[in-house]
Protein backbone atom coordinates (compact mmCIF):
# COMPACT_ATOMS: atom_id res chain seq x y z
CA UNK A 1 0.00 0.00 0.00
CA UNK A 2 1.17 3.50 -0.88
CA UNK A 3 1.11 6.40 1.57
CA UNK A 4 1.75 10.08 0.98
CA UNK A 5 3.42 11.69 3.99
CA UNK A 6 1.58 14.94 3.38
CA UNK A 7 -1.87 16.47 3.44
CA UNK A 8 -0.96 18.91 0.65
CA UNK A 9 -3.87 19.11 -1.76
CA UNK A 10 -1.42 19.87 -4.58
CA UNK A 11 0.67 16.73 -4.01
CA UNK A 12 -2.48 14.66 -3.63
CA UNK A 13 -3.85 15.96 -6.95
CA UNK A 14 -0.54 15.32 -8.72
CA UNK A 15 -0.41 11.69 -7.58
CA UNK A 16 -4.06 11.18 -8.52
CA UNK A 17 -3.27 12.67 -11.94
CA UNK A 18 -0.91 9.76 -12.68
CA UNK A 19 -3.39 7.16 -11.42
CA UNK A 20 -1.87 6.22 -8.08
CA UNK A 21 -4.02 4.98 -5.22
CA UNK A 22 -2.72 6.01 -1.81
CA UNK A 23 -3.64 7.27 1.61
CA UNK A 24 -2.49 10.58 3.08
CA UNK A 25 -0.65 10.72 6.39
CA UNK A 26 -0.74 13.85 8.52
CA UNK A 27 2.78 14.36 9.81
CA UNK A 28 4.39 17.23 11.67
CA UNK A 29 8.12 17.81 11.43
CA UNK A 30 10.48 20.66 12.27
CA UNK A 31 11.24 22.44 8.99
CA UNK A 32 14.00 24.69 10.37
CA UNK A 33 17.10 25.16 8.27
CA UNK A 34 20.30 23.83 9.82
CA UNK A 35 23.14 26.38 10.00
CA UNK A 36 25.16 26.49 6.76
CA UNK A 37 22.89 23.91 5.13
CA UNK A 38 22.66 24.14 1.34
CA UNK A 39 19.18 24.36 -0.18
CA UNK A 40 19.71 20.98 -1.90
CA UNK A 41 20.68 19.33 1.36
CA UNK A 42 17.76 21.02 3.13
CA UNK A 43 15.03 19.62 0.84
CA UNK A 44 16.67 16.18 0.77
CA UNK A 45 16.91 16.08 4.56
CA UNK A 46 13.33 17.22 5.09
CA UNK A 47 11.92 14.73 2.59
CA UNK A 48 13.79 11.94 4.42
CA UNK A 49 12.53 13.13 7.81
CA UNK A 50 8.96 13.23 6.46
CA UNK A 51 9.31 9.74 4.95
CA UNK A 52 10.65 8.38 8.24
CA UNK A 53 7.77 10.00 10.14
CA UNK A 54 5.34 8.43 7.70
CA UNK A 55 6.93 5.01 8.06
CA UNK A 56 6.68 5.33 11.82
CA UNK A 57 2.91 5.75 11.45
CA UNK A 58 2.90 2.62 9.24
CA UNK A 59 5.06 0.57 11.60
CA UNK A 60 2.42 -2.17 11.74
CA UNK A 61 2.22 -2.38 7.93
CA UNK A 62 5.25 -4.31 6.60
CA UNK A 63 4.35 -3.66 2.93
CA UNK A 64 3.96 0.11 3.32
CA UNK A 65 5.70 2.40 0.84
CA UNK A 66 5.82 6.08 1.76
CA UNK A 67 6.19 9.01 -0.63
CA UNK A 68 7.47 12.22 0.96
CA UNK A 69 8.59 15.53 -0.49
CA UNK A 70 9.73 18.98 0.46
CA UNK A 71 9.74 21.94 -1.93
CA UNK A 72 11.47 25.27 -1.54
CA UNK A 73 12.21 28.34 -3.62
CA UNK A 74 15.82 29.47 -3.88
CA UNK A 75 17.29 32.71 -5.15
CA UNK A 76 21.05 33.27 -5.06
CA UNK A 77 21.45 30.17 -2.82
CA UNK A 78 19.04 31.63 -0.25
CA UNK A 79 16.01 29.60 0.79
CA UNK A 80 12.83 31.62 0.41
CA UNK A 81 10.18 30.50 2.86
CA UNK A 82 6.42 30.83 3.03
CA UNK A 83 5.18 34.37 3.68
CA UNK A 84 3.25 34.87 6.90
CA UNK A 85 1.80 38.25 5.95
CA UNK A 86 1.58 40.78 3.12
CA UNK A 87 4.80 42.53 4.17
CA UNK A 88 6.82 39.29 3.95
CA UNK A 89 5.15 38.38 0.65
CA UNK A 90 6.07 41.74 -0.89
CA UNK A 91 9.71 41.32 0.17
CA UNK A 92 9.77 37.87 -1.45
CA UNK A 93 8.08 38.94 -4.68
CA UNK A 94 10.27 42.02 -5.05
CA UNK A 95 13.31 39.73 -4.85
CA UNK A 96 11.82 37.42 -7.52
CA UNK A 97 10.47 40.15 -9.83
CA UNK A 98 12.20 40.18 -13.21
CA UNK A 99 14.60 37.44 -12.17
CA UNK A 100 15.24 33.72 -12.34
CA UNK A 101 14.79 31.61 -9.24
CA UNK A 102 15.04 27.89 -8.65
CA UNK A 103 12.44 25.55 -7.24
CA UNK A 104 13.96 22.53 -5.50
CA UNK A 105 12.06 19.47 -4.38
CA UNK A 106 13.52 16.62 -2.40
CA UNK A 107 11.56 13.41 -3.00
CA UNK A 108 12.01 10.35 -0.81
CA UNK A 109 10.41 6.96 -1.37
CA UNK A 110 10.81 4.66 1.62
CA UNK A 111 9.79 1.23 2.78
CA UNK A 112 10.80 -0.61 5.91
CA UNK A 113 13.66 -2.16 3.87
CA UNK A 114 15.06 0.70 1.79
CA UNK A 115 14.93 4.39 1.06
CA UNK A 116 15.81 6.50 -2.00
CA UNK A 117 15.98 10.28 -2.26
CA UNK A 118 16.36 12.55 -5.26
CA UNK A 119 16.49 16.34 -5.54
CA UNK A 120 14.87 17.89 -8.61
CA UNK A 121 15.57 21.45 -9.77
CA UNK A 122 13.48 23.72 -12.00
CA UNK A 123 14.36 27.27 -13.04
CA UNK A 124 11.46 29.73 -12.99
CA UNK A 125 11.65 33.18 -14.58
CA UNK A 126 9.33 35.89 -13.24
CA UNK A 127 8.42 38.93 -15.29
CA UNK A 128 8.61 42.40 -13.71
CA UNK A 129 5.82 42.74 -11.13
CA UNK A 130 4.04 45.91 -10.06
CA UNK A 131 3.30 46.69 -6.42
CA UNK A 132 -0.44 46.71 -7.18
CA UNK A 133 -0.52 43.25 -8.74
CA UNK A 134 1.57 41.81 -5.91
CA UNK A 135 -0.83 43.29 -3.34
CA UNK A 136 -3.84 42.10 -5.35
CA UNK A 137 -2.36 38.60 -5.55
CA UNK A 138 -1.87 38.46 -1.78
CA UNK A 139 -5.55 39.24 -1.31
CA UNK A 140 -6.56 36.22 -3.44
CA UNK A 141 -5.40 34.05 -0.52
CA UNK A 142 -3.46 31.84 -2.89
CA UNK A 143 0.00 32.82 -1.64
CA UNK A 144 -0.35 31.55 1.91
CA UNK A 145 1.40 28.30 2.79
CA UNK A 146 3.37 28.15 -0.46
CA UNK A 147 7.12 28.26 -0.86
CA UNK A 148 8.01 31.56 -2.50
CA UNK A 149 4.48 32.78 -1.88
CA UNK A 150 2.96 31.71 -5.20
CA UNK A 151 1.15 28.84 -6.82
CA UNK A 152 2.07 28.25 -10.46
CA UNK A 153 -1.04 26.09 -10.85
CA UNK A 154 -3.27 29.06 -9.97
CA UNK A 155 -3.23 32.80 -10.45
CA UNK A 156 0.49 32.85 -9.64
CA UNK A 157 1.10 31.57 -13.16
CA UNK A 158 0.55 35.17 -14.33
CA UNK A 159 3.90 36.09 -12.73
CA UNK A 160 5.80 33.40 -14.64
CA UNK A 161 7.47 34.26 -17.92
CA UNK A 162 8.90 30.76 -18.48
CA UNK A 163 10.18 27.68 -16.74
CA UNK A 164 13.05 25.36 -17.54
CA UNK A 165 12.48 21.91 -16.10
CA UNK A 166 9.60 20.07 -14.49
CA UNK A 167 6.29 21.93 -14.16
CA UNK A 168 4.99 19.44 -11.57
CA UNK A 169 8.13 20.08 -9.53
CA UNK A 170 7.11 23.73 -9.21
CA UNK A 171 3.63 22.63 -8.12
CA UNK A 172 5.22 20.48 -5.40
CA UNK A 173 6.10 16.99 -6.66
CA UNK A 174 8.17 16.11 -9.75
CA UNK A 175 6.05 13.34 -11.26
CA UNK A 176 8.52 11.80 -13.71
CA UNK A 177 11.21 11.41 -11.06
CA UNK A 178 8.70 10.18 -8.47
CA UNK A 179 7.39 7.54 -10.89
CA UNK A 180 10.93 6.36 -11.65
CA UNK A 181 11.77 6.15 -7.94
CA UNK A 182 8.57 4.16 -7.32
CA UNK A 183 9.61 1.61 -9.99
CA UNK A 184 12.58 0.79 -7.79
CA UNK A 185 10.03 -0.29 -5.14
CA UNK A 186 8.03 -2.43 -7.57
CA UNK A 187 5.28 0.15 -8.09
CA UNK A 188 4.37 0.63 -11.74
CA UNK A 189 2.95 3.97 -12.83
Amino acid sequence: MLYLASTSPRRKELLQQIGLEFECLAIDVDESVVKQESPQRYVARLSKIKADAGLELCDHLPEAIVIAADTTVVIEEQIIGKPQNLEQALIIWRSLSGKKHTVLTGVTIASHDKEHTQVVSTDVYFRELSEQEMTDYWHTGEAQDKAGGYGIQGKGTLFVEKIVGSYSNVVGLPLTETALLLRGFGVSV
